[in-house]
């Protein structure tokens, strides 16, 4: 790549602006994960009383996806 340039350009994302689309998504996105072409990870933690280390950890980025306490079984 000798003297090309390269750029990234960073562009926020504000649900609120496309929520007249939200029956679509609900719609598509069921779909696509009851057929699994999207998966996503959680790292559940047991117990209100581990959240503190919990939270320590996914700061440090010891967790895979989204960080979910499970204070309670139901």
């Amino acid at each position: 790549m000798c003297g090309a340039t390269v750029r990234v350009n960073v562009h926020g994302f504000i649900n609120f602006d496309h929520a007249h689309r939200q029956a679509d998504f609900l719609r598509d996105m069921s779909g696509w994960l009851k057929s699994k072409l999207i998966a996503y990870r959680e790292d559940v933690v047991e117990g209100l009383e581990h959240a503190p280390q919990a939270f320590i950890g996914m700061l440090r980025g010891d967790n895979l996806g989204k960080l979910v306490i499970r204070v309670n079984k139901e």
